[in-house]
């Protein structure tokens, strides 16, 4: 009995994974027969969960968004709840979450019937989550459509409109959602142009599954993807080179700033900030929640913006 549920297990996790999958390459990731195989999809069906079967030489098994969500022991309002609990976390609620969260919601959303899918996006419509994070907006339907075209392996289509040049349509192999510096990113194989390329989500407009599917390739350096994007990124030549000596010990300043800026101890109660930014408002945010005194080596603009931001504060307190 205990194999048998640990391969029930198994064989749900498989088909949360894939849109579809070929009967015989399903019973050989089990290593079941055929025949054991239609027995445990049976009593997933008994369970509840929404499993088609197609017949034939191709056939194979797909799970679907079923008319009422599986049992889980979720109600209707339990499911909802936690839909929009992780697309509040994907947006950088808790930080280190916001990966985890979005994959997932992108297991929640699949199984959700319509009906629920509409409750979903009207609450979220009309709430608004406190989040401290100073990043770009990013469209929760879109970072959901996004994920499950990750999960499925499914070809995907959508608008982007670069930092340089004008905005084109990419079809692409979507491969895996990074979150870093406060921004999310799409790394895919770019069908059109033959190599591995990264996406600005807030920079994506309208994507759109395909419904053709994909074998995955291995991300370069090693199948890393965190590591690819930073060298990535690394590459590509920031707007403004952020350095200020901070008077606070360098643990304290790195609680602030996390991974998305380099801080050097210059003795017990100071340290440098360094970071490359393109938008001056992320280190006049980290400069003003700190607290502490600060001089700015550059770049010049980063003086302008705090000078700007530091008198709007004051006329705000004195009226």
């Amino acid at each position: 009995m205990a194999n048998t549920s640990a391969r029930m297990l198994r064989l749900l996790s498989l088909l949360q994974t894939h849109r579809y999958w070929p009967g015989g390459e399903l019973a050989d990731r089990l290593e079941v027969s055929p025949r054991t195989l239609r027995r445990d999809v049976d009593r997933l069906r008994e369970l509840g969960y929404p499993v088609d079967a197609s017949r034939g030489v191709a056939g194979g098994y797909q799970l679907q968004a079923g008319a009422a969500v599986p049992p889980l022991l979720l109600d209707d309002d339990e499911a909802v709840a936690i839909a929009v609990g992780l697309r509040t976390a994907a947006a950088g609620a808790v930080a280190g979450f916001e990966e985890t969260s979005v994959r997932a919601l992108a297991k929640v959303i699949q199984l959700l019937p319509p009906r629920l899918r509409r409750r979903i996006d009207a609450l979220q419509a009309v709430t608004s989550p406190g989040v401290f994070g100073g990043g770009p907006t990013v469209d929760a339907s879109s970072l959901t459509t996004i994920a499950m075209a990750c999960r499925g392996e499914e070809r995907l289509r959508f608008g982007y409109t670069p930092r340089e040049g004008e905005g084109s349509s990419r079809y692409v192999e979507p491969h895996r959602l990074v979150s870093l510096g406060r921004r999310w990113y799409l790394i895919a194989w770019d069908l059109d142009r033959g190599d591995w390329r990264s996406f600005r989500v807030d920079r994506l407009s309208e994507p759109a599954l395909t419904g053709a599917r994909f074998r995955p390739r291995e991300i370069p350096g090693g199948g890393d993807p965190v590591a690819w994007l930073r060298s990535r990124l690394a590459t590509i030549p920031s707007k403004y080179d952020v350095s200020v000596r901070i008077e606070a010990p360098s643990e304290r300043v790195s609680t602030f700033v996390g991974q998305w800026a380099k801080v050097e101890a210059e003795g017990e109660q100071r340290c440098r900030l360094r970071m490359n930014v393109d938008d001056l408002s992320w280190p006049v945010m980290i400069l003003g929640s700190i607290g502490a005194p600060f001089a700015i080596e550059s770049p010049p603009q980063l003086v302008e913006a705090a000078r700007v931001a530091g008198a709007a504060l004051i006329a705000g307190a004195a009226s």
